[in-house]
């Protein structure tokens, strides 16, 4: 049986006066993949950029691979070794090459020697298909490579989770495919946990393990894709659907 390894209980966030967690309660597995969906300011990048404290939640737990996200240093430390985030916008350093965006990490984090961090960045730049750009700087590519490039970054640091805030919303139409095809392949190949905000529902409905609908800050409904996309249990849930599919 899978061991739990994300758990939210609880959580609740406020942005001033405007309650944008509310009680929310998630439980992740191992190697589960999950899409996170729902309209605009329904609290989804909020939830996961609280996963890995890029955002701070005022009340409930959110405990990850065992270890309780709080005010404690290293427990914020410990968390963010094992989870990998994939923005909107590839957040590259431009004056850096693709290959040395990808060494940063496993050389000044993980402690590892510029050799070793050179074969795993090469490893990952092979395994989302642009091993041949690692030479060139972030300003040389397009936007799908971009992101197939922070990707690659993430997974240097050899997460046991990755986050996606809506990776492909910032691409051009054409450059989609090539960024879920990457997406596709990881979530096949990798035993990683994977959460992704995303309004791509075809990705949602060849990878997923379960869909997690929310609205105005809450989880209206989590079913596997197949319930999601044939038969949604909530009126909200058939209206979003009606919307963009």
């Amino acid at each position: 049986m899978s061991k739990i390894m994300i758990e939210l209980k609880d959580v609740n966030k406020w942005y001033g006066d405007f309650h944008v967690l509310k009680n929310v309660n998630l439980s992740v597995k191992e190697g589960e993949k999950l899409v996170i969906s729902g309209p605009s300011g329904s609290g989804k990048s909020t939830l996961i950029r609280c996963i890995n404290g890029l955002e701070s939640h005022q009340t409930g737990d959110i405990i990850v691979d065992g270890t309780v996200l709080n005010n404690n240093v290293k427990h914020l430390e410990s968390i963010r070794q094992k989870v990998g985030m994939v923005f909107q916008h590839f957040n590259l350093f431009p004056h850096l090459s693709v290959l040395e965006n990808l060494m940063l990490g496993p050389v000044w984090v993980l402690k590892k020697s510029k050799k070793d961090a050179h074969d795993i960045a090469m490893k990952y730049l092979e395994r989302v298909q642009i091993a041949d750009q690692a030479h060139k700087f972030p300003g040389q590519l397009s936007g799908g490579q971009q992101q197939r490039v922070a990707i690659a970054r993430s997974l240097c640091m050899s997460p046991k989770v990755m986050l996606f805030d809506e990776p492909t919303s910032a691409l051009d139409p054409e450059m989609v495919k090539e960024v879920l095809e990457v997406m596709v392949e990881l979530a096949e190949k990798e035993r990683i946990t994977m959460l992704c905000v995303t309004h791509e529902m075809g990705f949602a409905q060849k990878v997923a393990d379960s869909v997690v609908f929310m609205d105005q800050g809450m989880i209206v409904e989590q079913t596997p894709p197949e319930e999601f996309f044939t038969k949604p249990r909530t009126e909200r849930g058939q209206q979003f659907l009606a919307q963009i599919l």
